[in-house]
Order: C-alpha cells, then structure tokens, then sequence
C-alpha cells in the first residue's frame, strides 16, 4: 500500500492524465448477436455469464467470436449447454450485483463473471471490493442457485500502452491489490474459483483491452 503515499503526491498529474485518456480513448460498441440460446448433447449444463465489456464481448464483432460465444463453442460437444448472457461496458462489481437483484431467478450450475477493470478506475476501495465479491456470490449461490462461480483476473493493466507513465503504474498497482483480494476471497469460499487467464502482452492486445473498459 506504500504506492498510494507516493500517489498522493503525484494526484495532479494522475487526474490529468486520467482526463486526457478519457477523452482520446475510442469507445467500442458491444457485438451483436444472441445473449442466450442452447445447444449442443449430453448432460445438461446451464451457463450465467456476467460482469463488464469483456464479459459483455466488446471488441469482438459478433457474440460468437466474444466470450459468451467461445465458451459455448468449447462446451456444446460435451454438454447440453444453455447460457445467459447480462454484461454491460463500464460495469462494476457494484453494478453486477443490482443487475443481478432485478433478474428474474433462475437455476444455473456455474456462473462465469469479469468485473474488476472499472473498479480500479473508478476507485472501489479495496475493503468495500471484498464485501461487494462476497455479496454477489452469495446472490448468484441463493437466487440462481450456482454451485460453481469461476472469477475471472482483472487484465495486466500496468501493461496497457495506452495509459501514460504515472498513470500506468497507479493504475497497475491498484489493479494487483485488486486481483490479490479476489485471489484470497476464492480460496476462502466453497464453490468459488479464481481464474486467471495469460494476456498475451502486445500493443494489440493492450490498446484494446483498454479501450472497451474506459467507456462508463
């Protein structure tokens, strides 16, 4: 936590920079294409997926390319998969959790969830981040009755090129506190897995992935 000493210092320089990426930074739409749907044989499988663009696909140009898409993609041979898709760009694990209250109930057996990009620029507290994770899995453990809640790691954001140097290293900082908080909350929960992808780290892929995550 000694980053945030220094941060304080650096606060006028971290608010315009934080300004200026605002307003240069593209603002992607989310694809097209079905948020719900079944296919495939053999044991039945329901999927709930949920949380922010990336859940939500933006970047990619169809759902069948995006999250959602792929994941049925890889089920549906082994499964009877029926999935939901209820994801928004800018969403934070606040904003998950009151989607997830106006949902009707249904029955799902794992719940995939992204969330945590827009915390770390929208400065979720680290101790209020621990309680708002345990109230949505507990949500998604009671309404929709989900035996499996995979958390998805926030992406390496002090890799992102589009964000400028102290920037970068602020937000970086924040999102490994972040990331670290899941990890120990996952460990603590039955049911309750943290996964963490590996970003392959090029321009590409940062300039992107940062791009569908400032759009609130």
């Amino acid at each position: 936590m000694g980053y945030q000493l220094a941060a304080m210092g650096l606060s006028p320089i971290l608010l315009m920079q934080g300004i200026y990426v605002r307003l240069v930074t593209p603002k992607l739409p989310e694809p097209t294409g079905p948020r719900c749907g079944a296919a495939g044989k053999g044991k039945p499988l329901r999927l709930f997926i949920l949380g922010d663009s990336a859940a939500a696909g933006v970047g990619s140009n169809t759902q069948s390319s995006a999250l959602s898409g792929q994941l049925v993609s890889m089920l549906f041979p082994h499964f009877n998969v029926s999935w939901l898709l209820t994801a928004k760009t800018g969403h934070k694990v606040r904003d998950v959790i009151h989607q997830a209250e106006s949902a009707d109930p249904e029955i799902f057996d794992v719940a995939v969830v992204s969330v945590g990009v827009n915390d770390v620029i929208g400065g979720t507290l680290l101790k209020n981040w621990r309680s708002l994770l345990e109230n949505l899995c507990e949500q998604l453990r009671i309404k929709f009755r989900v035996q499996h809640v995979l958390l998805t790691s926030i992406p390496p954001m002090h890799a992102f090129p589009a964000l400028p140097i102290p920037l970068r290293w602020f937000i970086g900082k924040r999102a490994a506190d972040l990331n670290r908080a899941m990890k120990e909350f996952a460990k603590k929960i039955d049911g309750c897995v943290f996964v963490q992808p590996s970003f392959p780290l090029t321009k590409e892929f940062g300039c992107g992935s940062f791009a569908i995550t400032f759009d609130t």
